[in-house]
């Protein structure tokens, strides 16, 4: 029984140990903002972008596109499912499809500003030494340090 208890504990305490790890708590943090981030893209798509659409196109309306599949002719997707009829509604993925477009243009222009602004704080690193040179006889690579060419025995000169 003392052992259960101690497995018990270990298992614990290794799920704590997991959740407070700090990748944890930072993916959670995403999770949260990227469903509120998710909410705010909807209602732009649907408050904002649609109705636009809609005024350009003249009248528009993605979600009553539908295809009602019990063969009855439905004036919009409320009244169908209203009625109980079952509906395939492309309107209303071609809407989720325009949401996927914006998020993502959205991420990579975070990600892209990110990437500029970690590219003017990082600092500059110099080109390191060269660690070999070409021998001017066989034209091959040799150490930078050689003094006879490793492949066609030639003296090198000394360069200084």
């Amino acid at each position: 029984m003392g052992d259960t208890a101690g497995k018990a504990k270990g298992f614990i305490g290794e799920f704590q140990k997991f959740l407070l790890r700090g990748n944890v708590l930072d993916m959670a943090v995403g999770v949260v903002i990227g469903g509120a981030f998710g909410t705010i893209v909807t209602s732009l798509v649907n408050d904002i972008l649609m109705p636009l659409i809609s005024l350009v196109a003249g009248g528009l309306d993605f979600t009553n596109w539908f295809i009602s599949l019990d063969g009855s002719k439905y004036t919009t997707l409320a009244a169908a499912q209203e009625a109980g009829a079952a509906t395939l509604n492309y309107g209303v993925f071609i809407t989720a499809i325009i949401n996927f477009v914006i998020i993502a243009f959205c991420i990579f222009l975070v990600v892209k500003s990110f990437n500029a602004l970690e590219e003017k704080i990082k600092p500059k690193e110099e080109p390191a030494a060269p660690t070999t040179k070409v021998c001017p006889f066989c034209k091959m690579e040799v150490p930078i340090e050689a003094t006879k060419c490793g492949h066609c025995t030639s003296d090198l000169p000394n360069e200084a």
